[in-house]
């Protein structure tokens, strides 16, 4: 295998928004993406609100970490959030993501985090094997809650 992990650049907008694309398949959720390229390269290379690298095998494109970084007030510093993780289905068991998923936590420690968190669907068993292979623990007295865009627009007008 030779896998190599760089920086998304701004011409890789159209690959990411594929690789989001695919995600959302994988995770039953297709009709969710209304990200376009446009939203692409204003939020991660204009703004840099989030931050993504990609994994290739040789000159082909196999998957993608989408990241951002958070604030823990309990520990007084940043955290990093990884978004997605995502390897073609074709090239998964290959190692590509536990490389992406190294990669990630390198940037984490290079940037002083105290954690670093994600989530992952409950019947995603896959994901939660490799996860926890790796030493990761669920934080099973957490729930996620979400307000949607709708929700908060919403709420912005109430008294």
């Amino acid at each position: 295998m030779n896998c190599s992990i760089i920086p998304a650049r701004e011409e890789h907008a159209e690959l990411i928004l594929d690789f989001i694309r695919q995600l959302a398949v994988y995770e039953k959720m297709e009709q969710d993406v209304v990200a376009t390229i446009g939203n692409i390269r204003h939020h991660l290379f204009e703004k840099k609100s989030a931050h993504c690298v990609l994994a290739f095998e040789e000159d082909i494109a196999v998957g993608f970490a989408l990241y951002f970084y958070n604030f823990s007030t309990f520990l007084g510093k940043q955290g990093l959030y990884l978004e997605d993780l995502f390897v073609v289905p074709a090239h998964r068991g290959k190692g590509y993501g536990k490389k992406l998923l190294l990669y990630i936590a390198q940037i984490a420690l290079e940037n002083n985090c105290g954690r670093m968190e994600w989530s992952v669907l409950n019947w995603n068993q896959p994901a939660i094997d490799f996860y926890e292979s790796l030493g990761a623990v669920p934080m099973n007295e957490w729930m996620v809650y979400r307000l949607n865009e709708e929700k908060l627009k919403s709420l912005s007008y109430a008294e």
